[in-house]
């Protein structure tokens, strides 16, 4: 993929856009049309926070029955070794999916 090997350079034109597009897309799931399912919303969820932290760097969540953030922490464990440019991406094309409706 070009523009993820162009992205090891923060400051080159792509990576730069590729930024802009998240963000936009970061403000423009917060006003979708429709609220996404549980499972889309933690696909969004792991998404952003790969994009924006990298690999998983938090415990589990200790209490067995902390089901909301154990399923967050799960899914953002499974995106383990997925580059942020990559999650980036992801991440646009799925608002841009949910946009589309």
């Amino acid at each position: 993929m070009q523009l993820v090997r162009s992205l090891n350079n923060p400051y080159s034109k792509n990576c730069m856009e590729l930024k802009e597009k998240f963000e936009t897309a970061v403000k423009e799931s917060k006003e979708l049309p429709a609220r996404p399912d549980n499972e889309t919303l933690l696909q969004l969820y792991s998404l952003y926070k790969q994009s924006t932290e990298g690999d998983v760097n938090t415990d589990p969540p200790s209490n067995p029955f902390d089901f909301v953030n154990k399923s967050k922490h799960e899914a953002w464990t499974s995106l383990k070794g997925k580059s942020r440019e990559e999650a980036m991406e992801q991440y646009v094309a799925l608002v841009e999916k949910l946009k589309a409706g």
